[in-house]
């Protein structure tokens, strides 16, 4: 049987990492907004591949994201509108057999991005180090911070269990850092076999699959090199 479990880590950050963190953090909501905006203004797009094509080099140098991350924005963009129109789509045919009157209207409006919540592909964005560590990365560059949790999740972490995508957080009760999983940071078999599949949640797939190793990294390297190559002279 799988054992699918959420581990939240506890970032132990200087003021300057935190400084670093916290600017990644409102970077990426600007730059998902702004592909929002952009999204909606032309049809209320949600084919990521095209959101890419058409945004990436804005988004690099407007908000100062790296290459990976300039990629996981339109790709979250375009999952959220694919989410409103299926949305749209069953009020349309719920409206069709009479059984609402309302109609939806979550795309009357720009789809606005609030939470500074911020995803991390494993192995790509993020990383374990040796001694309770984790690398994250940043507008600046790559930071190493200690981290502490729940026993067992770090004991899990520690002999190889399997992990997949993260969210980066910000507890502002306790003004701390944490990197909890939407839905799973840390997957296993229960039982003899440690290794078992991830199973996240529907909206978490394409990060998950591209934290794996999945060609959709092969297609994000590939629709990067034909941006850059039509915006060179």
């Amino acid at each position: 049987m799988d054992c699918i479990s959420t581990a939240k880590l506890k970032l132990h950050a200087t003021p300057d990492q935190f400084r670093a963190l916290r600017q990644t953090q409102l970077a990426s909501r600007d730059a998902l907004n702004f592909v929002s905006r952009y999204a909606f203004a032309h049809g209320k797009r949600s084919n990521q591949m095209g959101l890419q094509e058409a945004t990436y080099l804005d988004v690099r140098a407007q908000f100062g994201l790296p290459a990976q991350r300039a990629c996981n924005v339109p790709r979250q963009v375009g999952a959220t509108y694919k989410t409103l129109w299926t949305k749209v789509q069953a009020n349309t045919a719920a409206r069709a057999a009479g059984t609402t009157k309302k109609r939806y209207r979550g795309l009357d409006q720009v789809p606005k991005y609030v939470s500074p919540t911020l995803t991390y592909n494993y192995q790509r964005d993020y990383s374990f180090k040796t001694g309770r560590q984790v690398s994250v990365l940043t507008l600046q560059g790559r930071v190493i911070l200690p981290y502490t949790g729940y026993a067992r999740h770090v004991a899990l972490i520690q002999q190889g269990a399997r992990i997949g995508a993260a969210k980066l957080w910000y507890d502002k009760p306790q003004k701390r850092h944490g990197p909890a999983a939407p839905p799973a940071l840390l997957s296993w078999h229960s039982g003899a076999c440690p290794r078992g599949p991830l199973g996240p949640a529907a909206e978490a797939l394409a990060a998950q699959r591209h934290s794996l190793g999945d060609p959709t990294h092969d297609r994000d390297r590939r629709a990067r090199a034909t941006v850059e190559a039509r915006s060179q002279p």
